[in-house]
């Protein structure tokens, strides 16, 4: 497996845009004012699949929710799209890798250099401090 790569270009956060059809929304809010909430739903809206991940919900705006990434199978997400402090992202570096998501993407405002070592060193690429809406609404529109 070759080693992943932070992902800065436009045209490599455009592949991924394109390319990637699964997307798991770790964070994402069942209250619909929260960013995490709008950013789920916007990409449900452009036509991808989305898994909420949202601890204590069994369904987030219409959508199936899981509690935590753990109860998602190996390889049944193309992004992991991340709604979390940084110094919380390490804590999910170890079931990411179990996940082998394509990109382990890391919303505006959240990088964590540790655990983008971790991913990378795995084989899967990694995108950090950018939101995944603005960067389709930019690219894709």
């Amino acid at each position: 497996m070759g080693k992943g790569r932070i992902l800065t270009e436009d045209d490599e956060i455009l592949s991924v845009l394109e390319e990637c059809r699964t997307i798991a929304v770790l964070g994402m809010s069942p209250r619909a004012e929260r960013d995490s909430n709008e950013v789920g739903l916007y990409l449900v809206r452009a036509g991808y699949g989305v898994i909420p991940v949202y601890p204590g919900q069994k369904e987030i705006s219409g959508l199936r929710a899981y509690e935590k990434t753990e109860d998602l199978a190996a390889g049944s997400v193309d992004i992991l799209n991340v709604f979390r402090k940084s110094e919380d992202v390490e804590a999910h570096v170890a079931d990411a890798i179990r996940l082998k998501p394509r990109v382990f993407w890391m919303q505006l405002g959240v990088e964590n250099e540790r655990a983008a070592e971790r991913l990378m060193d795995a084989g899967i690429d990694v995108v950090m401090d950018r939101c995944i809406k603005v960067e389709h609404a930019r690219l894709c529109r």
